[in-house]
């Protein structure tokens, strides 16, 4: 396996990591319930131990931006679902300039090892 394509799958790991790491963030109430907390603490440990193994490989701006982009647009998703937050056109506009950034940043690039 290309060692580009392993870390690409170990972003994606952190990305989920990260994702899960917030939903129990807002279950946590503001730290109150320890489960949610200590979960979150743990997802978000898991999410940056991997994302350091992916910056070994992927140029750190690229990954970041996959991290960020990613992330926030599975955020929004998981808010949209599990908490009801429905997004309103402005947040689907700038989510969707997200992913267009986050595209264009791996397909155009010349610093993402490709």
């Amino acid at each position: 396996m290309k060692p580009t394509l392993i870390a690409y799958a170990i972003l994606l790991g952190s990305i989920v990591s990260e994702v899960v790491g917030t939903t129990f963030l807002a279950s946590s109430g503001q730290f109150t319930k320890p489960l949610p907390t200590f979960l979150m603490a743990l997802c978000y440990l898991l999410s940056f131990f991997l994302l350091s193994f992916a910056i070994k490989t992927i140029p750190l701006g690229i990954a970041y931006a996959c991290w960020g982009g990613i992330g926030i647009v599975l955020t929004m998703i998981v808010g949209a679902i599990i908490f009801k937050q429905m997004p309103d056109g402005a947040a689907l506009i700038g989510a969707t300039m997200i992913v267009s950034g986050v595209v264009i940043a791996n397909v155009f690039s010349q610093t993402t090892g490709h």
